[in-house]
Protein backbone atom coordinates (compact mmCIF):
# COMPACT_ATOMS: atom_id res chain seq x y z
CA UNK A 1 0.00 0.00 0.00
CA UNK A 2 1.27 3.51 -1.21
CA UNK A 3 1.29 6.28 1.82
CA UNK A 4 0.89 10.10 0.89
CA UNK A 5 3.76 11.99 1.75
CA UNK A 6 1.82 13.89 3.94
CA UNK A 7 1.36 10.38 6.11
CA UNK A 8 5.05 9.75 5.89
CA UNK A 9 6.53 10.78 9.39
CA UNK A 10 3.39 9.44 10.74
CA UNK A 11 3.77 6.00 9.62
CA UNK A 12 7.84 5.85 10.10
CA UNK A 13 7.98 8.43 13.27
CA UNK A 14 11.72 9.92 14.22
CA UNK A 15 12.84 8.91 17.34
CA UNK A 16 15.71 10.51 19.96
CA UNK A 17 18.68 8.36 20.09
CA UNK A 18 19.06 8.61 23.29
CA UNK A 19 15.80 9.15 24.91
CA UNK A 20 13.80 7.03 22.72
CA UNK A 21 10.78 9.99 22.40
CA UNK A 22 9.33 10.73 19.41
CA UNK A 23 10.83 14.05 17.84
CA UNK A 24 8.83 17.38 17.04
CA UNK A 25 8.01 17.96 13.76
CA UNK A 26 7.10 21.17 13.42
CA UNK A 27 9.14 23.66 16.05
CA UNK A 28 7.17 26.67 18.26
CA UNK A 29 8.65 28.94 15.86
CA UNK A 30 6.32 27.41 12.51
CA UNK A 31 3.33 28.10 14.96
CA UNK A 32 4.36 31.42 15.56
CA UNK A 33 5.38 32.09 12.41
CA UNK A 34 1.54 30.71 11.54
CA UNK A 35 -0.17 32.81 14.43
CA UNK A 36 1.86 36.29 13.51
CA UNK A 37 0.65 35.86 9.71
CA UNK A 38 -2.53 34.65 10.06
CA UNK A 39 -4.14 36.59 13.20
CA UNK A 40 -6.82 35.99 14.44
CA UNK A 41 -6.63 32.84 13.51
CA UNK A 42 -8.50 29.32 14.31
CA UNK A 43 -6.90 26.88 15.20
CA UNK A 44 -7.81 25.27 12.06
CA UNK A 45 -6.61 27.73 9.96
CA UNK A 46 -3.15 27.28 12.34
CA UNK A 47 -2.68 23.61 11.52
CA UNK A 48 -3.43 23.85 8.01
CA UNK A 49 -0.56 26.57 7.57
CA UNK A 50 1.84 24.23 9.67
CA UNK A 51 0.74 21.30 8.11
CA UNK A 52 -0.62 19.09 11.19
CA UNK A 53 -3.79 17.69 12.98
CA UNK A 54 -6.09 20.37 14.20
CA UNK A 55 -5.49 18.73 17.88
CA UNK A 56 -1.25 18.61 17.34
CA UNK A 57 -2.28 22.66 16.92
CA UNK A 58 -4.42 22.54 19.95
CA UNK A 59 -2.20 21.35 21.89
CA UNK A 60 1.22 23.00 21.18
CA UNK A 61 -0.94 26.45 21.38
CA UNK A 62 -1.94 25.91 24.34
CA UNK A 63 1.62 25.31 25.49
CA UNK A 64 2.82 28.47 23.92
CA UNK A 65 0.20 30.45 25.46
CA UNK A 66 1.23 29.02 29.02
CA UNK A 67 4.55 30.31 28.09
CA UNK A 68 2.94 33.34 27.53
CA UNK A 69 4.36 33.43 23.43
CA UNK A 70 0.19 33.96 22.12
CA UNK A 71 -2.84 34.95 23.61
CA UNK A 72 -6.24 33.07 22.76
CA UNK A 73 -9.71 34.48 22.98
CA UNK A 74 -12.44 32.13 22.67
CA UNK A 75 -15.30 33.37 19.69
CA UNK A 76 -18.36 31.18 19.86
CA UNK A 77 -17.01 27.49 20.76
CA UNK A 78 -14.07 28.49 18.78
CA UNK A 79 -10.82 29.83 19.83
CA UNK A 80 -8.55 32.50 18.27
CA UNK A 81 -5.09 33.05 18.91
CA UNK A 82 -2.85 36.38 18.55
CA UNK A 83 0.63 37.28 18.76
CA UNK A 84 1.80 38.89 22.29
CA UNK A 85 2.11 42.58 21.68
Amino acid sequence: MLVPDRYANMTNPERDSESGKLTEQYSDEDFLEAVAELEPASTGEIAEAVGCSRRNADIRLRKLEEANEIQKKKVGNSLTWFSVE
